[in-house]
């Protein structure tokens, strides 16, 4: 499943884009933006595997705002101006859709999308910096990641904890959406590593983990899934 938000100032083009995501089971369209600012909060909470985004907006460019968010995202560009193409592919987006939208053409998006993020998904590790070396860690080895101030703490099965340098936001952006899901503000939890979930505390090993209330909804729809 292929999780995405759309951005257009115009409400039209996203009811739009919402009917067209309906249509393909892969995608989930999990929200749809009018303002970049408030599409900045949710994207620094919510990382995604792809950014539906419009170039003509209020205050800032859509392209700028994509190299500004500085995420490895992918994205497909919709405007109504083909004048825009040629940045919009050197800032390496997956693909560049005019308005009005032509339903084919939104569906290989999608599908290029899939076939790049299930290529990227093969990679079964990840690299981190500690203790001045680069240590690579097995993804089905991961419990659970804990914030602690500028740094992670990485639990591992069977294996003492790793200490990292790097934001939260930055690990989500590093594993699979798949995955792993971050449940609240310190922690990012294995989801094949849950043995139970319990009101507001998910039980992994000897751990008990708490979910947030902002992050809840997000965190029990990929875990049903």
């Amino acid at each position: 499943m292929i999780n995405c938000v759309a951005i257009d100032d115009e409400p039209l083009a996203l009811v739009i884009i919402e009917e067209l995501c309906k249509n393909i089971p892969e995608i989930a369209l999990k929200r749809t933006f009018t303002k970049l600012s408030a599409a900045n909060m949710y994207l620094s909470e919510f990382p995604v595997d792809l950014i539906f985004l419009d170039i003509q907006m209020p205050h800032q460019n859509g392209i700028d705002f994509y190299k500004q968010i500085g995420t490895d995202t992918l994205v497909v560009f919709t405007t109504a101006y083909p004048k825009f193409a040629i940045q919009g592919f050197e800032v390496n987006a997956l693909d560049y859709l005019l308005k009005p939208i032509d339903p084919i053409r939104f569906k290989e998006s999608c599908m290029r999308a899939k076939a790049f993020i299930e290529t990227i998904k093969k990679e079964d590790y990840i690299s981190v910096r500690s203790e001045y070396a680069l240590v690579k860690i097995d993804l089905e080895k991961i419990t659970h990641i804990e914030t602690m101030d500028d740094y992670l703490k990485i639990y591992l099965e069977n294996s003492k904890p790793i200490i990292t340098l790097m934001s939260l936001k930055k690990m989500l952006e590093k594993l699979p959406n798949h995955l792993f899901s971050r449940v609240h503000r310190s922690y990012i939890v294995s989801l094949a590593k849950i043995v139970s979930v319990r009101a507001n505390v998910i039980d992994i090993e000897s751990s008990e983990i708490p979910i947030g209330s902002s992050y809840r909804s997000e965190f029990l729809a990929k875990f049903n899934s």
